[in-house]
């Protein structure tokens, strides 16, 4: 007899699913479910116990099976704000946002005082493409909480999205306020730096989120360095080789306890609201990174001698960070862009780092195509490596802003539900002026995509 067996010998199905959620909330994923199968043995339509499965197949990285789970929970017991709220989020996930949208209202019609269900409606909101409604949600969130920072956070992507750069800097500071950034970094004891001139005093300046978001907002950094003594960057390692080469960076760490002393910090996510971009202040003076000449004529011999003249060298990326909160829409198998390795007088790179291994027997759809992770060691190697490059084509990763950034064309293929640094409905970007957008017209809909960009291929760079 199993001990999960055994001790539900001597508590009720409700108990036990009480002790199931306790074990899923501290991260013991399998002991959930095993409660939860328990239940269902002796009771398979106990409408908690569906619910909760439900819940723990969505968090299992099955949102199909959730789904189906949280379906059948709800035609036995329909009135559980709760359970349509999570349902909703399961529909997002497999790009059904009006089935979102629906299982939302439910779930605020059920409960309209709960801030949670009112975010999670706005994102359903927005993913359908009805922002007025996505940003009413959000309003209505913050004015029962004014302390919710998911809140704060989606109406800032909001207005980034629309281009509503003033308002949307402000709402963007709660970014690490929100469950997933808090923690993330250490505090600091320095003042908040307001883009004041400190002349005579050091300014840290901090990447605070993904690699994207630290190259992307490097660009400020000269700007910073204009304004005070000298900058210290805290940045990882990956990309420390690269930023250290930036014009007004005085030393990188990793260490946070060999920072030297500074008057003043700021994350560099914080910059843009600092300097009070607009669209049409964005600093774009394109290449703003410089990689390392020695390193970028290593690789310009090595492709004169797999990717010799006259074909084109394209770096190609097709997969992202799979910790990112949008990566399963936005990254894609080898396989998938096959169409691009048959446009022909072309020669493809591997920009992937690591190259999945799932994708390896797809190498052979793409001319030249072979894994080099383990020479890209860092960002500064990875620079050199695209800038010997005539075109990157990639999906929404680090390599898209890298590229942009070293001013190489770059062809960005984006999701329905995208990152709100691109904007709304345009095919190109006042970040990156030699970026060109290729979007989903609908959600989870690649083809065409692809198709497009197989078409620009053949037709040569513009």
């Amino acid at each position: 007899m199993s001990d999960t067996v055994a001790a539900m010998q001597h508590e009720t199905p409700d108990q036990a699913l009480a002790r199931a959620e306790q074990a899923l909330q501290a991260g013991r994923v399998e002991e959930a479910r095993r409660v939860c199968r328990a239940v269902l043995a002796t009771a398979p339509d106990h409408p908690p116990a569906l619910a909760l499965q439900g819940v723990i197949a969505g968090r299992s990285g099955d949102p199909a099976r959730a789904v189906e789970w949280l379906e059948a929970a709800l035609r036995r017991q329909p009135g559980v704000a709760s359970w349509h709220a999570q349902l909703g989020a399961f529909y997002r996930a497999l790009d059904r946002a009006a089935d979102a949208v629906a299982a939302g209202s439910e779930a605020m019609r059920l409960a309209p005082a709960d801030t949670a269900n009112l975010v999670n409606l706005s994102l359903a909101f927005a993913e359908l493409g009805d922002h007025d409604s996505a940003s009413a949600c959000q309003l209505r969130a913050i004015g029962l909480d004014p302390t919710r920072a998911d809140a704060h956070l989606a109406l800032a992507e909001g207005l980034l999205a629309a281009g509503e750069f003033g308002p949307g800097w402000i709402e963007y500071e709660w970014r690490n306020e929100t469950e997933a950034g808090r923690g993330l970094l250490p505090r600091l004891t320095s003042a908040r730096w307001n883009g004041m001139r400190i002349p005579r005093g050091r300014i840290l300046l901090v990447g605070d989120q993904g690699y994207g978001d630290s190259i992307q907002f490097a660009r400020y950094i000269e700007l910073v360095a204009q304004r005070c003594e000298s900058v210290f960057l805290g940045c990882s390692a990956e990309l420390a080789p690269l930023l250290a080469r930036m014009p007004g960076v005085a030393a990188c760490y990793q260490n946070w306890d060999a920072i030297p002393g500074h008057a003043a910090h700021a994350h560099l996510s914080s910059l843009p609201g600092l300097f009070h971009t607009t669209i049409d202040t964005i600093p774009d003076q394109i290449p703003y990174l410089l990689p390392d000449p020695v390193r970028v004529a290593a690789w310009a011999q090595r492709l004169a001698r797999t990717a010799p003249r006259p074909l084109r060298r394209i770096g190609l990326a097709w997969s992202g960070r799979p910790t990112h909160p949008n990566d399963r829409r936005r990254s894609l198998r080898l396989a998938r862009l096959a169409p691009l390795g048959a446009t022909g007088n072309a020669s493809f790179v591997a920009l992937q780092k690591p190259f999945p291994a799932i994708d390896m027997a797809a190498t052979g759809a793409f001319p030249g195509l072979s894994d080099l992770s383990a020479q890209l060691t860092d960002f500064a190697e990875t620079a050199a490596l695209i800038a010997s490059l005539d075109l990157v084509v990639t999906v929404d990763s680090a390599v898209a802003h890298l590229s942009g950034a070293l001013g190489v064309p770059v062809w960005i293929m984006l999701p329905w539900a995208c990152d709100w640094r691109w904007l709304r409905g345009r095919s190109d970007s006042p970040w990156y002026p030699t970026a060109r957008l290729f979007r989903q017209r609908t959600a989870g809909t690649w083809d065409e995509v692809i198709a497009q960009v197989a078409a620009a291929l053949r037709a040569g760079p513009r």
